[in-house]
């Protein structure tokens, strides 16, 4: 299954904007919903394709569908943010290498009142255990994203097994998360990017961030073509020398500082979150 299909049977497609008709080159990227929502790729997209006359067309699913895609060969490189599956990515031979991209953080939001009493929580792990002792209502994205594999490392942390009717999977993007816990007044575990690009039609706000551990970085892979010949490597390269250019890299250190006061992402990875 190539490009045709793969879209149709995946859903959310991205066409970079620019000049009209269909480019004699072109690359299909997997990635996240959470990169998606926050309009990102839009403003990027057509600044790559004006410099290089490369179409990109996205398919946006949770990492762990991203990285599935791209090991099947169905996509020429992945846009993701987990860090062990990528390194397992690229360990397995899949991606030719991992190269950061940029970062934010995650955040715990719910509703203003916090019933749960989490924010005074000392760490990640204790607000879970709030979470879990109240039986507050808790939206877990559960598609195997990036999103969701921190919130099940969490969980870990906190040595809890979240069961019962408190606890609902969704098996949907960032997006369709933050408003299912708005409406339930219930919290969840989201990215700092979409969660800002969000916020203005939530009434959820941050309860709880800061711990260490839920940095998130994000990582382009370009598929290797010893695994899969038909890929177009040599674009993905140059979308992958794009995406971590200095020029590229302003861009995206000022995303949404004009909108939301803040940018939406970093690009000064730091130590901790396996993003070096």
């Amino acid at each position: 299954m190539r490009y045709g299909a793969l879209i149709l049977l995946l859903g959310p497609v991205l066409f970079a904007a620019g000049c009209h008709g269909t480019p004699a080159k072109s690359i299909l990227v997997a990635t996240t919903t959470s990169i998606r929502d926050t309009g990102l790729l839009d403003e990027l997209l057509p600044i790559f394709r004006a410099k290089t006359g490369i179409e990109v067309r996205v398919v946006a699913v949770g990492t762990g569908q991203a990285l599935e895609i791209g090991r099947r060969g169905d996509a020429d490189a992945v846009l993701t943010h987990d860090p062990t599956g990528e390194e397992r990515f690229v360990g397995d031979g899949f991606g030719t290498k991992r190269l950061p991209v940029m970062w934010n953080e995650f955040v715990l939001v719910g509703p203003p009142e916090d019933p749960a009493r989490v924010r005074s929580a000392k760490s990640g792990a204790e607000a879970f255990r709030r979470l879990r002792e109240q039986q507050a209502v808790f939206i877990s994205r559960g598609d195997e994203s990036g999103t969701h594999q921190k919130e099940k490392a969490i969980w870990a942390s906190a040595k809890i097994e979240p069961v019962g009717a408190w606890y609902v999977r969704a098996g949907q993007g960032m997006g369709a998360v933050l408003r299912m816990a708005d409406e339930k007044r219930g919290y969840t575990l989201s990215d700092w990017g979409t969660y800002l690009a969000q916020r203005d039609r939530l009434h959820l706000v941050i309860i709880y961030k800061g711990d260490p551990e839920w940095i998130n970085p994000y990582a382009v892979l370009p598929v290797n073509p010893n695994k899969h010949r038909h890929v177009k490597h040599d674009l993905a390269q140059q979308f992958a020398d794009f995406l971590i250019s200095e020029e590229t890299q302003q861009l995206i250190a000022d995303f949404g500082r004009e909108k939301f006061g803040e940018p939406l992402f970093r690009v000064d990875l730091p130590s901790k979150g396996g993003g070096q």
